[in-house]
């Protein structure tokens, strides 16, 4: 099957099988940040924004895809390099695997609510598995990103 989609803001057009996952597809466009963790929709790993939500794309069809722009955290360097090297700074992040799902729905967040409470924040983080920090550690690094921001 055809389909077209926008990725990173770049027009695209591919075969695919019926059967491919989203997933699958963007990591053979070379969108390696998108990882695969559980493979059962669980961990987050694999977060893109279709459309400008954040989805696992181990979940959706690649033809589900079709007409639609996808962003990837490669799309997106500019946008999280800030984030990024402040949660770095504050010591955050501790193994880094969970980093770009994390990323992804730290992006997510802020476009959707500049101003979140501490529960919306852990609403966001609900569906990003992080073996390593217990949450805490990212809780109070977007909580003082936002606030460093505000400033």
């Amino acid at each position: 099957m055809e389909i077209q989609i926008k990725l990173n803001d770049r027009p695209l057009k591919s075969d695919v099988s019926p059967d491919c996952l989203l997933i699958d597809f963007l990591r053979a466009q070379g969108c390696y940040s998108v990882k695969r963790g559980c493979e059962t929709s669980n961990c987050g790993l694999c977060t893109v924004l279709l459309d400008g939500k954040p989805v696992l794309s181990c979940s959706v069809l690649a033809v589900r895809a079709n007409g639609h722009q996808i962003h990837t955290l490669e799309g997106l360097q500019e946008e999280a390099s800030d984030f990024v090297t402040f949660i770095a700074d504050q010591g955050a992040d501790q193994c880094g695997f969970c980093n770009p799902g994390f990323v992804m729905n730290a992006i997510a967040l802020f476009r959707e609510n500049p101003d979140p409470t501490d529960d919306e924040i852990r609403a966001y983080l609900a569906g990003n598995l992080c073996r390593c920090s217990g949450y805490e550690g990212q809780l109070r690094g977007i909580r003082n990103y936002l606030n460093s921001k505000k400033a």
